[in-house]
């Protein structure tokens, strides 16, 4: 019977045996692939993945442990056995009560494969832990995602969450984008698992027992192109105007002029990723690339912009302008203020920016033409900045626009536009005319150095570069001390810009609220960034030029020291605002 036996076991069945037992003892771990990392155009980190480890013990091979000490005879002998012993050596590493985590090694009537003793612990500490050889004491590698410049364009970077399936005995946890580049981007930021199979005997890996390892790849880098320091320095200026002015959120950007790279992009109340729960789960997104909202007048540049390119006026073409004008079409518009009625050049009126006389130079083109050059300015569509949740802003078909909005629609109202649009917008007019379409993202770097620059999508001509400089020169007069934009002026510096302010629905519907917006230009002979503010529902009048206006300044005195922008060299133009006046640029 015993001879039968043998062979049965070493004969008959010993392949089946000796798979199963390798099976009893094989052990798999996932190699989690490291994500790619987020840095800015220096390559300064905004976004990185360190390893770390959860630690989980198998119920079943705990009573296995035995701890032996050396006697005062030099013998090395047992003290302790199981659970309890096991206990004892790790609540001190993992800052737990001992017999809390007793129970939880021991565990119930049913012995569980992976329990969660511990998460998120460093590498160092698991070594120490895995220096005790403890039976059943597993871990389970991970990697922790981190943000080392706290709030710092957390609009952009967005953030990560876990999702995966639970089953009884353990949690499939994986990092997935949920907002700004780290969702946009999530196919490209995150690598591929390995895995490693190892056999396992009292604790410990077997030296000669088989071992297989699938090496992790590694998730791309993605280099930015926004500048760190002036991200910090866009967010803390639009957070100013806000608890200054008393308003629901403000939003900017910084464009540079010929690449349609965003140099910054920012919200107020910044969230920082690693620590969501601080901030209001509403700002979590941006509203630069998600919220649009009526411009009010820095929307006028188009119809100005359109009627120069047409041929249907010049800077000191003149206009009779009244603080109320009725329309031959019926509607009647008005000035934001009482002023006289005087005789004033296509120049005047921008500086000014009276509704009454862009409505005579609006009339000199048809709907159709100038819905044209707004679409193409890129309002009412997406600008296809790397961001989700990128909105259209609204522009309806000028078969839709009734009489009154023939004229709204000039001056910046009847429809929207996001912060990045209006951005886009007065970057098109620094730059000849050109639109560049605008990107955040500058290079993806694979996991073997491969780097694979943005591809831009073709520049349009919008309008023409001497149409693009006579928009300009008129636009200089923004800082004149009559002017609406004063408070934009920078030292040292010409600004080309435009102020706006619209009226925005409550929740009942009532035009009780504003949008102060302001757009510009720095330097104005040479233009190389764009800046657009926009101010949501600040308390008081909320005229763009007193609270987008000073964000324009505070930003701009910044941002020509740290992009190194040389002060202007040539006077500011100041053209005539009313015929035969004696103007003086010097």
């Amino acid at each position: 019977m015993l001879g039968i036996r043998l062979v049965d076991l070493q004969g008959v069945r010993a392949d089946d045996l000796s798979e199963s037992a390798a099976e009893f003892r094989t052990r798999s771990y996932t190699l989690q692939a490291k994500r790619g990392s987020i840095v800015d155009s220096s390559g300064a980190v905004m976004a990185t993945s360190v390893e770390r480890y959860n630690v989980a013990v198998n119920q079943k091979l705990i009573g296995e442990y035995i701890k032996y000490e050396e006697n005062e005879s030099g013998e090395v002998v047992p003290v302790g056995t199981g659970a309890a012993a096991a206990a004892k050596e790790l609540a001190p590493l993992l800052d737990m009560d001992e017999a809390e985590l007793g129970g939880k090694l021991l565990g119930g009537d049913e012995k569980r494969t992976f329990v969660y003793l511990k998460k998120d612990i460093s590498p160092e500490l698991w070594r120490e832990i895995r220096a005790l050889r403890i039976p059943g004491i597993e871990p389970e590698q991970f990697m922790k995602r981190e943000y080392p410049n706290g709030k710092v364009a957390g609009n952009v970077l967005g953030y990560t969450g876990l999702t995966g399936e639970a089953t009884d005995d353990d949690t499939v946890e994986t990092a997935q984008g949920q907002a700004g580049i780290e969702r946009s981007l999530n196919d490209v930021l995150t690598g591929e698992d390995g895995e490693l199979s190892v056999q396992i005997a009292g604790g410990a890996v077997l030296p000669n027992g088989d071992r297989s390892e699938t090496p992790a790849v590694d998730g791309s880098d993605v280099m930015l192109t926004i500048n760190r320091d002036l991200q910090d320095n866009l967010e803390t200026a639009v957070d100013k105007t806000v608890e200054d002015q008393g308003a629901k959120w403000a939003s900017a950007v910084v464009i540079e002029i010929g690449t349609g790279s965003v140099l910054a992009l920012a919200d107020s109340d910044t969230p920082d990723p690693s620590n969501l729960s601080d901030t209001d789960s509403s700002n979590w997104g941006s509203r630069a690339v998600s919220a649009p909202v009526e411009p009010g007048s820095t929307g006028k540049l188009m119809t100005f912009a359109a009627a120069v390119d047409q041929g249907k006026v010049e800077p000191l073409s003149t206009f009779t302008v009244s603080s109320t004008l009725t329309m031959p079409n019926g509607e009647t518009i008005k000035d934001n203020e009482t002023h006289a009625t005087e005789d004033m050049t296509v120049a005047g009126i921008l500086a000014l920016s009276y509704n009454t006389g862009l409505i005579q130079i609006g009339d000199t083109i048809s709907d159709d033409t100038r819905f044209d050059y707004m679409k193409k300015f890129g309002i009412g569509s997406k600008t296809g900045i790397e961001l989700p949740a990128e909105s259209a802003g609204i522009l309806h078909d000028p078969s839709t626009w009734d009489n009154r909005t023939h004229y709204t629609t000039m001056f910046g109202q009847a429809w929207a536009a996001t912060t990045l649009q209006l951005g886009q917008m007065v970057s098109v007019i620094g730059n000849g005319g050109v639109k560049a379409p605008v990107h955040i993202v500058d290079t993806v770097t694979d996991a073997d150095g491969t780097e694979h620059p943005t591809v831009a999508e073709e520049s349009e001509q919008v309008i023409s570069p001497e149409s693009a400089d006579t928009m300009i020169e008129m636009m200089q007069a923004v800082t004149d001390s009559q002017s609406t934009g004063w408070r934009a002026k920078v030292p040292g510096y010409n600004i080309a810009g435009k102020t706006g302010t619209a009226q925005v629905p409550d929740e009942n519907g009532n035009l009780t609220r504003r949008v102060g917006t302001f757009v510009g230009l720095v330097p104005a002979e040479d233009p190389q960034i764009a800046i657009a503010v926009a101010v949501y529902d600040a308390s008081g009048a909320g005229y763009g030029g007193d609270v987008a206006a000073p964000v324009f300044k505070d930003v701009t005195t910044f941002a020509v020291r740290q992009l190194g922008i040389p002060p202007s060299t040539e006077p500011l133009v100041r053209l005539q605002w009313y015929p035969g006046e004696d103007v003086d640029n010097d």
